[in-house]
Parts: C-alpha cells; sequence; structure tokens
C-alpha cells in the first residue's frame, strides 16, 4: 500500500471517530451528573445534634449524645453494603487508629452511622464483629459503636457535618464522598479528614486538639505548636511561625538554664569564700 493512499485511510478513519465521539457527546451529557450533588462540605465548629435517635449493634434505641462523655469522637459515615469505597474508609481509619498510642474506648471512641435506612442491626453487628478483629487492640468492644437509623436521623447529621450524598437507582448503589470527622466532647465539629488514608500523626494530633489536650503526650503539645491544620487538604502542615516559636521557646529554655546554673556556681563560690 502506498503512502498517499495510507494517509487517506487514516484520515478516514480519524473522522468516523470523530463523528462517533460526536453523535454520542450529547446522549452522555444529558445524564444527570450526579457527582455534581455529592460531596462534603466543611462546618467547623458546627453543633452535630445529639439528641438524635438511632439504634446499636443490638438493635437497642440510642442517642447520639450517649457516645459523648467527656471524649473527643471520631464520627464515620458508611452505609454497610457499600461494595467499595465505605469499606475503604473504614480499613483506613483502622490502620491509622493502630498506629497511635491513645487507647480506644477510654481516652476516646469511634461512632460508625449508616446513611442508608434500610440497613439494621444485623449488618451493624457484623460489621462491629469485623472492624474489632480487623482493629486488633483492646478497646474496640465498648469504644467503636456501629448505628443505623431512621431517615429524619440520618439527614440532620449528615446535613450537620455536610455530608451531601445521592442514590443511585440504576446501580443501586449510594454515591457519595468519602472522609471522617473529628467531634469534641460537646459534640462539636472540630476536624475533617477527606480520602480513604488517614495518617496516624495527623489523626493523634486531631484527637489532642479535640479533646483541648486532656489526652497526649507533651510531645504532642509541641508538635501542635509546629504543625496547623490546613482546611482546604485535612492535614496537618508545618508552621514556620510555629517552629519560630518553638525555637524561642528552647532558646528562652537554654538561656534559663544558663542563668541557672551561673547563679548556683556563683551562691556556691561566694559561700566557700565566706566559710574561708
Amino acid at each position: 500500500m502506498n503512502a498517499p493512499k495510507l494517509l487517506r485511510i487514516c484520515i478516514m478513519l480519524t473522522t468516523i471517530m470523530i463523528s462517533v465521539v460526536s453523535a454520542a457527546a450529547p446522549a452522555q451529557n444529558s445524564q444527570p451528573d450526579i457527582l455534581h450533588q455529592v460531596g462534603i462540605d466543611q462546618r467547623l465548629n458546627q453543633q452535630v445534634p445529639l439528641g438524635l435517635i438511632f439504634r446499636d449493634e443490638a438493635g437497642n434505641e440510642v442517642h447520639l449524645q450517649d457516645y459523648f462523655d467527656g471524649r473527643p469522637v471520631v464520627l464515620v459515615l458508611a452505609y454497610y453494603r457499600c461494595p467499595m469505597l465505605c469499606t475503604e474508609v473504614l480499613n483506613g481509619l483502622t490502620k491509622s487508629l493502630q498506629a497511635i498510642p491513645f487507647a480506644m474506648g477510654q481516652q476516646y471512641r469511634v461512632v460508625t452511622v449508616s446513611f442508608d435506612p434500610n440497613e439494621h442491626s444485623d449488618l451493624a453487628a457484623a460489621k462491629k464483629v469485623a472492624y474489632v478483629k480487623s482493629y486488633g487492640k483492646s478497646g474496640a468492644e465498648t469504644g467503636w459503636h456501629f448505628l443505623t437509623g431512621e431517615q429524619a436521623s440520618i439527614d440532620r447529621l449528615t446535613q450537620a457535618v455536610g455530608f451531601r450524598y445521592v442514590y443511585d437507582p440504576a446501580l443501586n448503589q449510594f454515591a457519595h464522598a468519602s472522609g471522617i470527622y473529628l467531634l469534641t466532647p460537646e459534640g462539636k465539629i472540630a476536624r475533617y479528614f477527606f480520602g480513604i488514608d488517614f495518617p496516624p500523626r495527623d489523626l493523634r494530633l486531631a484527637l489532642v486538639e479535640a479533646s483541648a489536650g486532656k489526652i497526649g503526650s507533651p510531645a504532642d503539645q509541641l508538635l501542635l505548636m509546629c504543625y496547623h491544620y490546613d482546611e482546604s487538604t485535612g492535614r496537618y502542615t508545618p508552621s514556620i511561625m510555629g517552629f519560630i516559636r518553638l525555637g524561642g521557646v528552647a532558646t528562652l529554655a537554654v538561656v534559663g538554664l544558663l542563668i541557672g546554673r551561673a547563679w548556683f556556681y556563683e551562691r556556691r563560690s561566694h559561700r566557700g569564700t565566706t566559710i574561708g
């Protein structure tokens, strides 16, 4: 086949492909884009309605406020029959919680709430068994809770935290974003973490902040001086001013130590001279 003929064939095939794509584009664009309806709107410091009624893994009626007793709460919104994304969120959270030193059930709680009103306590119980086992550390039996509820309670909770989701009847699934929420012991939204990967350092610092410093070590407090929460990314990033402040504190500490040592030796020297 000569070059001119090959070139004509390539042009013809390209033209056909462009025509097919152009014809298909309007039909595709005519489909409702549900992805524009889902997302997470940050509402930091928003009060979550703690009077909402749900059911726990055993089918008992509970109020959301039952899980707020002076400790920060990690809130997860996930439906239990989700084929992929919710499982990835829960797996990512489990991995992160395994790496932080705080004791679940003693220093913080985890509350997972299904946003599918058709799910009930049997599914919640099965999820709890699976994640208590996956977590593999003591405390999850009493510190990690899996709830289900009616549409009215689900709506009020999801609206409070800014979680937008849509049911897709064609797939019989929910389209939704992924993330977790850090709540203060009073039920106010302290931090958002997006995605399915939650760095243990960031989660640890968020728990320290949400607890108002009631949990965590002095090292955690120093880290909070050097890192600040970036709302746009849901991550803790290095803060230049924080490092400067920490450097200033360290400098003052060193100067104070030197002054103290000089004063001590001067007094000892003066005491020795007086005795002589």
